[in-house]
């Protein structure tokens, strides 16, 4: 039997060095998800590469009848006061044709078993305070913190 969009089990899986053709799908469906132009223009292959192969990213990718669905993107903070490690949750996305079905969900908590098998104790996620869909998720799995960011430029 032939499974439809609707009733298709995702599939989560962590990408490496050899997923670069994935990885490129997955920075695709993350500029769209987020209406973003920096995501137009994925880096050469040797740098992603590069990227995947580092034990302190994280790139899920959840595939729906082998066609990307969603995706989530960590980095492991290594502390220095104890012997432990934080992970920044920085992109989670779902496609549009895919949302309301747990997968957002479904990364987070694969996530979990990678991040302890390293040190990790807790995630970070941000997200912007009108997007009501990521607030519910994000309340439903965590403590909620008031926090104020800033961006300083380097240059």
């Amino acid at each position: 039997m032939v499974q439809n969009m609707s009733d298709a089990t995702p599939i989560i899986r962590r990408l490496g060095p050899n997923d670069t053709g994935d990885m490129r799908a997955l920075i695709d469906l993350l500029g769209r998800a987020f209406e973003d132009v920096d995501y137009r223009d994925p880096p050469p292959v040797d740098y992603l590469q590069s990227v995947l192969g580092d034990p302190g990213f994280v790139a899920l990718c959840a595939t729906v009848n082998d066609k990307p669905a969603g995706g989530l993107i960590a980095y492991e903070f290594r502390k220095f006061e104890q012997v432990r490690s934080e992970y920044y949750i920085y992109d989670l996305a779902v496609d549009a044709a895919y949302r309301r079905r747990g997968i957002a969900t479904a990364l987070i908590e694969a996530l979990k078993p990678i991040a302890a098998a390293r040190g990790g104790y807790v995630f970070i996620i941000q997200t912007e305070p009108d997007n009501a869909a990521a607030l519910a998720l994000y309340g439903k799995l965590g403590t909620r913190e008031e926090v104020v960011s800033f961006d300083i430029d380097v240059s």
